[in-house]
């Protein structure tokens, strides 16, 4: 990984975890499997613990370390660094990604209250106009609340199922779109299945939970988006190009919709984007993922695979090859 990282990552006591379960040498961060003491200690690791930055543990890094059962990638998707030689070699593999969707679950039902409110368009006219009576203002308070709102979720994902766990004992209509789950196990996540097309058409707010695969890439584009009832507000905290990026931006400049995204595409938006300017878009520079002393959440689930792994358990966030099909 990145040298920067393992501190955020990996707290002292997280570090004193990971001595007492394994033989490791703290000081050693490898951001260059080329490098000599990195090849001298892939010669005896049984595991490698990785995360942002690391670099693709291909066919020539396996070589170098034939004692190597495991890879436990303390970040999200292992895509870029586990490669196929791993597969083909049996590795366990392990991600951090459930610990990751805690915090974009949370930052994403903010999002969806503060929606409901209103409250991001409502905050400028409230400022732009320092307080001075709005009559626009007021007649708008009729449209405004939470209760029986309805918001429909794209993507059973980990941040998806998280969110609509968080969402169970609230007052809002719940709908699902993924067409790898059923209407039952749709009605067990506490959301009632939908067609992509009729979730769009349907929900008060629409958020983005899905996978960036080249089957999603653009999968909101501007037929999509049209069905989206006016007022909507769409909020992204998944990948910026799940979203056809000019058709959004000329929904979002005609005031059709509303927008909260912590993602775009490209990232970050040029100097020069109207939708710095809009006051019905909100945008934040990709932090609903884990950030500051959330990354520690990320390190102590890395250390319990670890004590897994060495208890002889069974991992409890095992990635496998086919799972790279539909998750990110």
């Amino acid at each position: 990984m990145l040298h920067e990282n393992l501190p955020r990552l990996f707290s002292p006591q997280a570090m004193d975890r990971l001595r007492e379960l394994t033989e490791i040498d703290a000081c050693l961060v490898v951001e260059d499997f080329r490098q000599p003491e990195a090849a001298r200690a892939l010669a005896s690791a049984e595991v490698l613990i990785t995360s942002w930055g690391a670099p693709p543990i291909g066919q020539s890094v396996l070589d170098g370390a034939p004692r190597l059962r495991a890879v436990l990638h303390a970040a999200g998707t292992v895509r870029g660094y586990v490669t196929d030689a791993c597969w083909e070699r049996g590795l366990l593999v392990s991600s951090a990604a459930e610990a990751n969707a805690i915090p974009v679950a949370e930052y994403t039902l903010a999002a969806i209250l503060l929606a409901g409110k209103n409250a991001f368009v409502l905050r400028e006219s409230f400022t732009g106009s320092r307080g001075a009576p709005d009559p626009d203002r007021e007649r708008r308070r009729d449209t405004l609340g939470n209760h029986r709102r309805r918001v429909g979720v794209i993507g059973a994902s980990r941040v998806g199922r998280r969110l609509l766990e968080l969402l169970r004992p609230l007052d809002f209509e719940v709908f699902l779109g993924d067409p790898y789950v059923g209407p039952t196990e749709a009605a067990e996540l506490g959301a009632v299945l939908l067609s992509l097309d009729d979730l769009l058409r349907s929900s008060d707010v629409v958020t983005v939970h899905a996978p960036d695969l080249p089957a999603t890439r653009g999968m909101l584009d501007r037929r999509r988006l049209a069905l989206i009832p006016d007022g909507a507000t769409l909020i992204n905290t998944a990948r910026g190009a799940l979203i056809e990026a000019e058709a959004l931006t000329a929904e979002l400049v005609s005031g059709r919709l509303s927008a909260v995204l912590d993602v775009t595409d490209p990232e970050p938006l040029p100097a020069d984007s109207p939708l710095y300017g809009l006051a019905n878009v909100f945008l934040t520079p990709h932090i609903a993922g884990s950030v500051g002393n959330e990354l520690s959440r990320i390190g102590d689930a890395v250390v319990d695979e670890v004590e897994r792994l060495v208890s002889g358990y069974p991992l409890r966030h095992q990635v496998v090859r086919s799972d790279l099909e539909r998750v990110a």
